[in-house]
Formats: structure tokens, sequence, C-alpha cells
């Protein structure tokens, strides 16, 4: 037999609640200004198709925040499915299911409820002609879970939520939040974190036994075994998954904010002096041309390896000399392509706009799989010229970047002011500030003083005998 209702459904204002965390100010304070409201469809005994019953909203838009008003329409939601698993039908005379809920609950708050429904099937007015009719049976109406708590659960742990249950939940939302690339190693903090708690045995049968100092015991384990960046990273990985938490009312506030961040060193790859560029750079023409293009990319383009990888033949725009880069976190930058990079670029023109800009064999051409291991296969094919030339692990692709920006520097600060200079240089790094660029240029060593000997020369007045 076929249902005579499908189970309510909640509507929040056009949004995905589940993403609220990832909306924007204006987005959220949009989705709250529109109407919210529990909505369901019951089978027309006369037409035998399903129809859209009036939305029952009960006052749930007085609440001006998504936290209360979608607490109020889930009680709304829940004890409108008691109802209608009940028998509840708005096309016909509901007066003995309401004789047997006065008679099954007692409380006054469900007695109110109760005589409301008595009160509006009497005078016989058809649920479905009038909207205000079909609400109020169900603002008060017990819950399936509340009815039956004292048989079902004992006392108090009727809204227990399992660390599993709750890292799942969170890993779905941030799955849909976070690119294709980031994902992966935020699921393996995450899941790692819970490995070690199954470990050392700790109650992972509701995540507020989850506490501070909990945390800060397991960011110990990684600071011994790792190094301090990689804690920083996992308490930046975990800050964020409680943080979710929080916001979908699992746990009460975002302890791990209040955790200290650990001074650590950061790695950086070394620039290459230019006997060594002049090296590698004859060297690549004549075992690996197509490795040369990649390094070329990155030397006067500036990108990053991964971001080559992401690059198809449509991306390029010849023509107008444009280079059209989708970067992390971002749709698409718009990059030019020097004449010196134009030059060196083969004919694209006959060329599939789909196919990816490099692939193992050639360039131009299909090349399906994730774009982390694309940059990894170009980082270890980098690596056999590392070897040829025993460069150590200082060295790399991304030191091209570094070589080329120093560079760049220093030959714009001959003729112009330090921020004239960083000026220019923004728009071509594509750094957002210009604070960025001056810590990433102290970082590089991209400005150096002047041969300052002569200010150690005495002068003639204090030369002795």
């Amino acid at each position: 037999m076929k249902m005579n209702y499908v189970e309510p459904k909640i509507h929040t204002g056009g949004v995905d609640v589940s993403k609220w965390s990832s909306l924007t100010k204006n987005e959220r304070e949009a989705a709250l200004k529109k109407p919210w409201f529990v909505y369901f469809s019951f089978r027309d005994p006369k037409t035998g198709k399903l129809k859209r019953q009036p939305f029952i909203k009960g006052g749930a838009n007085r609440h001006k925040t998504k936290t209360d008003r979608l607490r109020f329409l889930r009680v709304l939601q829940r004890n409108l499915l008691v109802l209608l698993e009940a028998g509840f039908n708005p096309y016909e005379d509901n007066s003995e299911l309401i004789a047997k809920f006065r008679g099954e609950y007692r409380n006054q708050e469900t007695l109110k409820t109760v005589t409301s429904i008595e009160q509006k099937q009497s005078k016989k007015i058809p649920v479905v002609e009038k909207e205000q009719v079909a609400p109020p049976p169900i603002i008060n109406s017990p819950s399936r879970e509340e009815s039956t708590a004292s048989t079902t659960k004992p006392q108090g742990e009727e809204n227990l939520t399992s660390v599993a249950e709750a890292f799942e939940m969170a890993l779905k939302i941030k799955k849909s939040i976070l690119n294709q690339n980031s994902y992966p190693k935020y699921r393996s903090r995450v899941n790692r974190f819970q490995k070690w708690l199954d470990k050392n045995v700790y109650d992972v049968s509701d995540i507020r036994k989850i506490n501070r100092k909990t945390v800060i015991s397991y960011l110990n384990d990684v600071l011994q075994q790792t190094s301090p960046r990689n804690r920083n990273n996992t308490r930046a990985a975990l800050s964020s998954l409680f943080s979710t938490l929080e916001e979908n009312e699992l746990i009460a506030e975002n302890f791990i904010l209040k955790i200290n961040v650990l001074r650590s060193v950061p790695e950086r790859n070394k620039t290459y002096t230019p006997h060594q560029l002049k090296e590698i750079d004859s060297y690549l023409k004549t075992n690996d041309p197509l490795l040369r293009l990649f390094v070329q990319f990155v030397s006067y383009n500036f990108l990053r390896p991964i971001e080559i990888c992401r690059l198809k033949i449509g991306d390029v725009d010849v023509q107008d000399k444009k280079l059209y880069v989708r970067a992390k976190n971002k749709a698409v930058k718009i990059k030019i392509i020097p004449d010196i990079m134009i030059n060196n670029l083969p004919d694209i023109s006959d060329m599939d706009k789909d196919h990816y800009l490099f692939t193992p064999e050639r360039f131009g051409g299909k090349w399906e799989t994730d774009e982390s291991n694309k940059r990894d296969y170009f980082s270890k094919r980098f690596k056999k010229v590392k070897d040829h030339f025993k460069l150590g692990k200082d060295y790399g692709l991304y030191s091209y970047r570094h070589t080329f920006i120093t560079k760049l520097y220093r030959e714009l600060e001959k003729n112009a002011t330090p921020e004239e200079v960083k000026s220019k240089l923004m728009l071509i790094t594509g750094h957002t500030s210009p604070l960025a660029l001056e810590k990433y240029l102290r970082d590089i060593d991209a400005s150096l003083p002047e041969d300052y000997s002569k200010l150690f020369k005495p002068s003639e007045n204090n030369i002795t005998k």
C-alpha cells in the first residue's frame, strides 16, 4: 500500500543549514529574513494524489538565530510525525485520536494541545481549507522520543552523540567545503586523532567528554613524534573540526582555540645560484625538454607546481597573452604571459581545450588523476635532476620561484624606490598585501645591502704611526 503522507520536512529560508558555517554574514542574514516552516504532503481522498498541506510556522520566525529557529522547528517536525503515524488525517474527523492522546498524556502542555484539536474538530472545519487549523495540533505535541524516553533510554542519555558519529557528521560538512587537495589531509588528521582516542582507552560514547586536557595530551604526542609545525597543523585541523561541532550544537564551545600555537621554524627551498641555473637549464634542454618547459612556467609566471598541474589548454590565451589559473581557495586568477614565455610555448591552436598542459608523455593531453599526484610526479621527476647535480633536499621546483622573484626584485630596485618596487612586484607575484610580500621577500633574502667595506676603513686623521 502507498503511504498516505510524506514525512514532514523543514524549509530553512532556501539555504542548506549543514553549510551554515561556510555562508557569509549577508547570506545568513538574508536566510533569516525569509520564512522558515515545516511542510508535508497528504494524499487527497478525492484525487488519490499527494497534496501539499498548509505550511506550519507556529511562531518559529519570531526566533532571530538559526539555532533557536531550527530547534523550535525540529520539535514541530517530530511531533507532527508522531501524529501522522498515529493516524492523524487532515481530511477526516480525528476525535478518537484526540481522545487517545488525552488518555495517554497528562502533562499540562499536551492537554492544552489536545483540547485545541478537539475544539477545532468539533466545529468540523476541514483542515485543508484553513491554514490555521493544521498548525495548532503539533506545536506542543510530545515527540516519540519524549513519550518513550523513560522506557527506551536511561534518564540523562537522550541526546548522546558518540565521537565517531560527531566526527563523521563534521567530515561530511567539511568535504563539501574543502577542495579535493585539502580534504584528504584534513580527514587523515581527524582519523588519526580518533584512533589515538581508541588506543588510549578514552570514553568515546559522548563527544562532550572530549575536553581540552585530552586534546593537549594528543598534541603533545604529535609533537614528540614529529615536529612543532606538524603539531600546529594538527591543532588547526582539530580546531576547525570542533568549530563545526560547536556550530551544530554537539558541543558547548570550541576549547581548542584556547590551546597555544608553538613557535616553529618554517622550511623553505634555497635559491639557485646563476651558475646552477645555467647548468640545470643546459641539462634539461638536452635530456628532458618537457620538464624544462614546466620549470619555465614556475620561473617566468611565478606559479606553484600544483597550479601548473591544474592548467588546461583552454586556460592559455596566446593572442591576448593571458593565463587563467585556478588557485587554492579562489575560483580563477588572471596572470599575463610574458613574451619570454610566449616564445617558449609550442603551438597549441589545434589542441583540445579540455586537455591538460602537462602529462607524463607530452605537452597537451589527457591525464586522469588527482592534482596532488600530478605535482608529486613532477617533483619526483625533477629529483632525478637534483641527484645528477648532487643537490640536497633544500632545493626543488619551488626554488625556481624564489630565485626568479629575487632576480626580478633586484633588477627593479636599481631604478625605483622600495615602495615602487613592491607595488610592481605585487601585481606580478600575486601576493594579496604589501605586508605578505615584505615577509616573503625577507624569508628568501631578496633584498641585500651594498658592499659596506668602506665603512670599516679608518679616516686619515685616525691613522696611527
